[in-house]
C-alpha cells in the first residue's frame, strides 16, 4: 500500500470506523482513540495489507481494540460513572434512544456483530474474518442477539 492509497483509506473509512467504535464503546473519546490506533496499525502494516482489503482490516483492528478496552474497563472499578453525551446529537428522536438502550443490553461481542451486519452492511464471511469466528458462529450469535433485541423492543414499556 502506497501513501496515496493510505490517504484514500483515511478519507473513505475514518468516519465509518469512528461510528463503529462509538457504537461499540459508547464513548466518543475512546472511539477517537480506537480510530486513530486502527489507522496507526494500518500504517505499520501497510506493506502487508492489500488496498482492497483495507476496510476489512481496519474494522478488524477496531473490533479487537473495542473488545480489549471492554475487558480492561471491566477490570477497573470507577468511583463514579461518567456519561459522554457528545456522541449523540441533541435532536435525537425517542426511537433512537430506545434502540440505543436495546443495543446497550447486549454484550460487547453481540453488539459488535449486530453493528457490523446491520449498521455497516458486512456479509457473514466478512464478519467472520473481522471477528475471528466461524460463519456458523456469526449466524448463531447474530440470531441470539437479534432475539434479545426483539424481546426488549416488543415489551409493553418499549413498544415503538
Amino acid at each position: 500500500m502506497e501513501l496515496n492509497e493510505y490517504n484514500t483509506c483515511v478519507r473513505e473509512w475514518s468516519d465509518a470506523v469512528y461510528r463503529f467504535a462509538c457504537k461499540c464503546t459508547g464513548n466518543g473519546e475512546d472511539a477517537r482513540d480506537i480510530t486513530q490506533n486502527s489507522f496507526e496499525v494500518l500504517w505499520q502494516k501497510r506493506k502487508d495489507v492489500v488496498p482492497a482489503k483495507a476496510k476489512s482490516f481496519l474494522f478488524q483492528v477496531a473490533y479487537r481494540q473495542s473488545v480489549d478496552l471492554y475487558r480492561k474497563q471491566n477490570r477497573i472499578s470507577y468511583k463514579e460513572e461518567v456519561r459522554d453525551d457528545r456522541v449523540t446529537n441533541q435532536g435525537n428522536s425517542e426511537l433512537k434512544k430506545v434502540l440505543d438502550r436495546a443495543l446497550s443490553r447486549l454484550d460487547d461481542q453481540a453488539r459488535a456483530l449486530v453493528l457490523l451486519k446491520d449498521y455497516e452492511g458486512y456479509s457473514y464471511d466478512e464478519i467472520a474474518q473481522i471477528t475471528g469466528l466461524s460463519d456458523s458462529q456469526v449466524k448463531v450469535y447474530l440470531h441470539r442477539a437479534r432475539k434479545i433485541l426483539k424481546d426488549y423492543l416488543v415489551s409493553v414499556e418499549h413498544i415503538i
